[in-house]
């Protein structure tokens, strides 16, 4: 049904259950997975040369792990994974991965890491659905 497929990460509970969740669907399919963590420069900010370029640098660091973990999951269930750590406004970003990709599904998490509510969707995962011309599975 997916030949390739994207899922994004913020080391958020909701991110790890959609991680797994779109490791099952591509080794149904065996479809090649793309995993994405965007260091959210809105929140960050983009410094040159300070005290917060370590910070960026630290947040950079732990998207690697964890697009790292994506891969070695995924290669564990036998399958090919391609990732990428940016930094940007996340929605656009995850978009923008899965276009060069070509990707059909998208995966996110319902909600990310700082969202608080329950009851509503995360921002990034509202915009990713409302701007995304390819389907998205929120978990």
């Amino acid at each position: 049904m997916y030949e390739t497929l994207l899922v994004a990460t913020d080391g958020s509970d909701r991110a790890a259950a959609a991680v797994t969740h779109g490791l099952e669907l591509a080794e149904r399919d065996d479809a090649t997975v793309y995993a994405i963590h965007v260091v959210d420069t809105r929140r960050e900010g983009e410094p040159a040369l300070s005290s917060a370029e370590l910070v960026l640098d630290e947040r950079e660091d732990e998207g690697w792990r964890r697009v790292d973990e994506i891969e070695r999951l995924a290669a564990e269930r036998g399958l090919d994974a391609n990732t990428k750590v940016c930094h940007g406004r996340p929605a656009e970003e995850i978009l923008r991965y899965a276009d060069e990709a070509d990707v059909d599904l998208l995966v996110l998490g319902y909600s990310g890491e700082g969202h608080t509510r329950t009851d509503t969707i995360g921002h990034v995962s509202e915009r990713v659905v409302k701007d995304s011309n390819r389907p998205v599975l929120l978990v």
